[in-house]
């Protein structure tokens, strides 16, 4: 049985009450906080290789203090240790792990223990606070808050959210709003980190949640899940699209979302000062959804490439203007909307585009085949474009071409495959001439053509690689090689040895 000397204190337990209260934390984080506090006093007095440990109880605020001394095998710490021998010369019923308690007399705490004592309180009931504060936010990631603004520091918003002080961020402001002291804010919370100042929070105004967010405020059929929102673009204080989805048949989304004569869109537009919103269908069709997302542009065609998200559109020639967008924005938008890079043609644009794509086609077929134009063209309407796909596509999808027998559709895969050899054959010897890193020519995603373009302008290791930019790279190996997301994503996955090797940027 635990046998330590007492001393009856119940201010306290006033005292962890007052606490608690003021700063809105649990009552027993604060006696914690308090036990701690007085068992280092005790250390301090008795010396700190002792294990001395304090207790406060609950009902009365007596104070119980004793010394802990385990049993183990070899003493690695003394003072809080004793060896097992040494322990059953005193009882011989104790064993290794048990602790062998020895209570300690009251203790006076003078100034200096304390004000120790009071110090470690702050810290530890600070603690507690940053944990409470942490755990009361982390759940609401994604969620709109409401705050006031405490004060401006180098152009950010620092937001008193009542239990917590949050940062909007300069740059996650709508740009051309301000605030200033005591105003109120709605805004995003975007991000909780833990870090050893406590808990940082990370609002934004800008980010595309938030818009969704807002719409769930206006719209019922939003908030109870019956209207999804599918996606969100913003140019933020500009303009936006909201792609919209009904779960059910009889509700228009779009129609939901703006409301009669526009009264939910408009609160939201005005929340976001002035920043105009286009409400679009959803669709799981990307093509019906690009169109939508179009609109009021009228698009004549559509053409997609699932392999590279790339899709080109085609809008009468008196209404380009209007599908691009001042300064590309509304094509740029669509894109961001529907997550596929779009590139937009006149009817008189998308007609040169294919001509000089067929003449292109046209060209290598009869050069690397060695055949006429009849076979070409022929090649061309049912669809092929590269030499690759005649080598290697099933030799009876040749044959049936209409005019084409399994003899000719043989000797054009056996042509089609030489060619490729010998282009390869020639691309390796310009390649080993070119002298390119091995971290160059081994990197994942490019190909042999690719590292030669790249070799031939003087591109020649890993860390070349990795200070070009996107457009630089498309325009090296070409537009038809590599689309700009792809181009992005090699150049960063070619700087990834930087910071692995702490290198400055």
């Amino acid at each position: 049985m635990e046998n330590t000397t007492t001393l009856p204190r119940p201010e306290l337990l006033q005292m962890a009450d007052a606490v608690a209260r003021e700063k809105g934390i649990d009552r027993e984080d604060v006696l914690q906080a308090m036990e701690f506090a007085i068992a280092r006093a005790g250390r301090s007095k008795y010396g700190p290789q002792y294990d001395v440990r304090a207790k406060i109880d609950r009902k009365t605020g007596e104070i119980k203090m004793a010394r802990y001394t385990t049993v183990v095998e070899e003493v690695e710490e003394e003072g809080a240790q004793i060896s097992l021998s040494d322990a059953r010369k005193k009882n011989p019923e104790l064993k290794l792990g048990d602790e062998i308690i020895d209570p300690l007399p009251p203790m006076d705490f003078g100034r200096i223990a304390a004000q120790t004592a009071k110090q470690v309180i702050v810290q530890k009931v600070r603690d507690a606070e940053r944990v409470r504060q942490y755990n009361d936010f982390k759940d609401k990631v994604g969620e709109i808050v409401h705050g006031t603004v405490k004060r401006i520091e180098m152009g950010n918003v620092i937001v008193d959210l009542g239990r917590a002080e949050a940062i909007l961020r300069r740059d996650e402001l709508i740009p051309g709003e301000t605030f200033h002291a005591g105003d109120r804010v709605r805004a995003y919370l975007m991000d909780v980190r833990q870090e050893p100042r406590g808990p940082q929070i990370f609002l934004s105004r800008s980010h595309p949640g938030f818009m969704a967010k807002l719409f769930a405020g206006e719209v019922p059929e939003v908030y109870d899940g019956i209207i999804e929102i599918k996606a969100v673009a913003r140019d933020p204080g500009s303009r936006a699209k909201v792609a919209v989805y009904s779960k059910d048949s009889s509700i228009d989304p779009r129609g939901a979302c703006i409301g009669m004569r526009g009264v939910r869109v408009q609160a939201i537009v005005t929340e976001l000062q002035g920043e105009k919103i286009d409400v679009v269908h959803w669709s799981s069709d990307p093509a019906t959804f690009i169109i939508n997302a179009f609109a009021p542009s009228e698009v004549l065609k559509i053409v997609l490439d699932e392999d590279t998200k790339n899709v080109e559109v085609v809008v009468p020639d008196d209404q380009l203007s209007q599908a691009i967008g001042r300064r590309g924005q509304n094509v740029r938008l669509t894109s961001m909307l529907t997550g596929w890079h779009i590139d937009v043609l006149t009817e008189a644009q998308e007609s040169e585009h294919r001509q000089q794509e067929a003449k292109g086609r046209l060209e290598l077929f009869t050069s690397a085949l060695d055949v006429d134009d009849m076979i070409a063209h022929l090649l061309i309407q049912e669809g092929f474009t590269k030499i690759e796909e005649i080598a290697y596509v099933p030799l009876e999808e040749l044959s049936s071409i209409e005019g084409f027998d399994e003899g000719l559709a043989t000797e054009l895969q056996n042509r089609a495959k030489t060619y490729l050899e010998e282009k390869n054959t020639h691309l390796e010897k310009e390649l080993s001439e070119l002298k390119l890193a091995d971290d160059l020519k081994t990197f994942e995603g490019l190909n042999l053509e690719m590292l030669v373009k790249l070799g031939q302008k003087g591109i020649k290791t890993l860390d070349d690689f990795a200070d070009l930019a996107a457009d630089e790279l498309i325009e090296i190996v070409g537009a038809d090689s590599l689309k700009e997301e792809v181009a992005n994503e090699l150049i960063m996955k070619a700087r990834e040895h930087w910071f692995e090797d702490g290198k400055q940027i």
